[in-house]
């Protein structure tokens, strides 16, 4: 009988590691939007982004959303092009989060290159996924659904706080506000809503995801 438990603990333990060998293979291999730290403020980083093009929906459920852009990437657009997915994926509103290996955006200043559907109600999730780097709002492939829209957006700055474990609401909401709470004690003017951020598939082990919850702030004096 302990031999056998023996035998059970050391073959779950063998499929564990694997499982979290091919998940940070899967992470690493995935290809993310280029940020640069600019500074330090607490537990969290001002990271500077880059212009990018991201392919965002406005959806009742993410299941819904997330759906219509897999579509999209996977050839469900004017060029029948199939893009790869990029890191991380960005999710704003209401509803549990969906960490896929491969953002929803909220903001002002951005470029609108497809006319798309409403930005709908406060029960309703935008989610978006960022294009690669190669291409802009002209040269990305149009989308063939209406509610897909593509839209440049600008340089930003954000501040991002890092945290592990499933994102459920709850955890979520905790991060964001602990992120706020950081902000306002050291005086950092912040330009728009919290949002999540996920790097991982669904099939993660919790201890190795990375999460991490977002918001655009003013850009710090670097002179």
């Amino acid at each position: 009988m302990v031999r056998k438990l023996r035998a059970g603990l050391a073959l779950a333990a063998g499929v564990a590691g694997a499982v979290g060998a091919w998940n940070l293979y899967q992470r690493y291999s995935t290809e993310s939007v280029a940020y640069t730290v600019v500074a330090q403020v607490g537990d969290a980083e001002l990271r500077r982004y880059p212009s990018v093009v991201l392919a965002e929906t406005v959806a009742t459920s993410e299941r819904e959303a997330f759906g219509r852009l897999f579509r999209y990437i996977g050839g469900d657009n004017v060029a029948a092009d199939e893009l790869p997915m990029t890191a991380p994926v960005e999710v704003d509103g209401d509803g549990t989060s969906i960490p896929m290996t491969a953002p929803v955006e909220r903001g002002t200043g951005v470029e609108t290159g497809h006319v798309g559907g409403d930005e709908g109600d406060d029960s309703d999730v935008r989610m978006a996924f960022h294009l690669p780097e190669e291409y802009d709002i002209d040269s990305a492939p149009q989308p063939t659904h209406d509610e897909v829209t593509l839209t440049r957006v600008p340089e930003r700055t954000l501040a991002v706080r890092q945290f592990s474990w499933r994102p459920t609401d709850e955890r979520v909401a905790r991060e964001s506000d602990r992120l706020l709470e950081t902000l306002e004690a050291a005086d950092v003017p912040i330009t728009g809503e919290p949002f999540y951020m996920g790097y991982d598939a669904p099939w993660t082990l919790p201890f190795l995801r990375r999460n991490e919850v977002a918001v655009e702030v003013e850009a710090p004096d670097q002179g």
